[in-house]
């Protein structure tokens, strides 16, 4: 395969419901605001309900449909057998992709987790995109209500974990409708503490408060020993309709996959925005304190 113009672009998964197709049409709307020419990939052969026009459809090469009515599939095997077939058909997309000079690329993803903890066709389709000239990371999306049930949170720490070791790429974890994020329950903690991830000891006090849970002490406290000694997942917070939160996973995603150094006379704006918009720890801790008050309830 020739050498090819890099092309930079973003994979978007996360588990059903957190918002993915959602965010990757806002995400487009606010890449184009900044002039940025971009392209929407839809990549789930499940979905054909988007809420946007895709400039790419995997459903004109296959769709899960279609295969539960010709190999007599459930959903869950039918996907799989999609994204495997368009593993193998890649050609395809490639010929789609060259309609599409000089774009960004947002891929919207399936969002059936097993795609990204030890099935290996999706990490095969993005290895390939690599070899044809993408530079990409992965933006998992996790819907924030999950915050407020701290057992369920330690699950979702395990599938950022997991996913990210899976699939071999940077990648930006996103607290997705942190706006909704006490619809189910209020937090134990504050914002900061679900997106910096750092003391996790006060979430297994949380946990053992449970009587159920309680018997699963020493296995909620390795689990949280896995995270919290190796610091590997942290969270952006967002919500759609907030501009600034918008731009905060943009520069983070920017940074990830390097579009920020390289994106032709784009550069040296591009880097002065990222170290105007810091996403370290100090920044974690200031503008989640921000979020806190503007959309959870007060303690």
């Amino acid at each position: 395969m020739s050498v090819r113009k890099t092309i930079f672009g973003q994979a978007v998964i996360g588990p059903p419901g957190s918002g993915k197709s959602t965010y990757c049409h806002a995400m487009a709307d606010f890449l184009r605001s900044q002039n940025r020419k971009v392209a929407l990939v839809n990549l789930d052969p499940g979905n054909d309900l988007l809420p946007f026009i895709s400039s790419i459809d995997v459903s004109k090469l296959i769709t899960v449909q279609d295969v539960m009515e010709n190999y007599n599939l459930g959903p869950n095997g039918a996907l799989v057998y999609c994204m495997e077939f368009l593993e193998k058909n890649l050609d395809w997309l490639f010929v789609e992709i060259e309609k599409f000079k000089d774009h960004y690329f947002i891929f919207d993803l399936p969002g059936q987790v097993e795609l990204y903890t030890h099935n290996n066709s999706v990490k095969s389709i993005m290895k390939q995109l690599e070899a044809f000239g993408f530079r990409l990371c992965c933006v998992q999306l996790i819907d924030s209500h999950y915050c407020s049930d701290p057992g369920k949170f330690i699950s979702v720490l395990l599938t950022a974990m997991t996913s990210m070791f899976q699939m071999e790429m940077p990648q930006v974890n996103v607290l997705s409708k942190v706006d909704l994020a006490e619809q189910h329950g209020r937090l134990h903690f504050g914002l900061d503490f679900y997106t910096e991830v750092l003391d996790l000891n006060y979430l297994l006090e949380a946990i053992n408060a449970d009587p159920f849970m309680k018997k699963y002490r020493q296995l909620n406290a390795a689990l949280i020993d896995v995270v919290e000694n190796y610091s590997f997942v942290s969270f952006l917070p967002l919500s759609i309709s907030d501009s600034q939160l918008l731009k905060n996973v943009r520069a983070a995603v920017d940074k990830a996959n390097g579009y920020v150094f390289g994106a032709g006379e784009e550069n040296e704006r591009n880097i002065v925005a990222l170290l105007s918009t810091a996403v370290g720890a100090q920044f974690h801790g200031e503008f989640s304190g921000t979020i806190s008050e503007k959309f959870l309830s007060p303690n």
